[in-house]
């Protein structure tokens, strides 16, 4: 049995994509496809497609962040096999298969998918989405090759149900925490880049600062609960030069510096958030509005 878990939060204008693409997938396994919102709007889309596919179950959370949403996943899933996505991104047509695939090693205890960034590469922002999501798709690729820890996309990725059954509920970042433990239980992190992921970027300094003030925050949280540094600005720091190797002309170098300038910014944040402040899940975990 597998269980597909769509994770969304007033996201009625992507929901309905996000369950249709899976849906696409020749699933061979038996499946269910359990849509978790607080939200009546995007539960209202994902019943309207529940009435032709009875393998959606519709759950409505507390609306009290995604780690409650997730931990109530975990107790409602019935399969073996937990895939996790979002409401405001979708799946290629073989993904789940592939990612299936990879655990029929048993040492295997999660699999990450790769992100695809849907936005324009003319503009700032949107090269800077293609050069994030690039750089840690070549970071995944080595890390494997040279069997070191790497760590799942949010986006897209699946575990093993038993291993995992509850996480913190002011996790930052969940895909991180969740690939930790992952380690932590002597099992290893798979990486299949041909399972992609299609994602919309934000398209405004404010919400990119949002968006990665959250994620890279996470990672900073799970230094201080775990003692473990997955990334930090120290670590960035050494991948610059393959960073600028990434530009082709004089405008995309411009936006790499600028993006290097920015980076720095959000690790300052970020240190006054977490190590200072020491803010709430709730004080953190803003809405990104231009990504739906």
């Amino acid at each position: 049995m597998i269980s597909i878990i769509i994770t969304a939060y007033k996201e009625e204008k992507t929901i309905k994509k996000a369950i249709v693409k899976i849906l696409e997938n020749k699933i061979k396994e038996k499946h269910e496809i359990l849509v978790l919102a607080p939200d009546k709007e995007t539960l209202g889309v994902a019943k309207q497609l529940l009435k032709k596919h009875n393998q959606i179950v519709v759950i409505q959370d507390k609306g009290t962040g995604k780690p409650e949403a997730l931990n109530l996943a975990f107790k409602k899933a019935k399969g073996d096999i937990l895939i996790l996505t979002d409401g405001d991104v979708y799946i290629s047509e073989n993904s789940i298969s592939l990612i299936l695939d990879a655990f029929e090693n048993k040492k295997i205890g999660a699999v990450s998918g790769r992100p695809v960034s849907l936005n324009s590469k003319k503009n700032m922002l949107g090269f800077w989405s293609y050069l994030l999501s690039e750089t840690a798709h070549y970071r995944r690729k080595k890390a494997l090759q040279l069997k070191k820890r790497f760590y799942c996309s949010g986006y897209l990725y699946a575990i093993r149900a038993r291993i995992i059954k509850k996480i913190p509920s002011e996790t930052l970042s969940e895909d991180g925490f969740i690939s930790h433990l992952i380690y932590s239980k002597k099992y290893k992190v798979d990486y299949v880049p041909e399972a992609e992921v299609y994602v919309k970027y934000p398209l405004n300094f404010k919400d990119w600062i949002i968006q990665k003030r959250r994620s890279a925050g996470g990672y900073n949280q799970i230094k201080l609960w775990t003692k473990i540094e997955i990334r930090s600005f120290s670590k960035e720091s050494f991948g610059i030069f393959q960073v600028l190797k990434y530009s082709q002309n004089l405008r995309e170098l411009l936006y790499t510096f600028i993006l290097i300038m920015a980076r720095i910014y959000l690790w300052m944040l970020i240190f006054i958030d977490i190590n200072i402040k020491k803010k709430k899940l709730k004080k953190v975990w803003l809405r990104v509005e231009s990504t739906k």
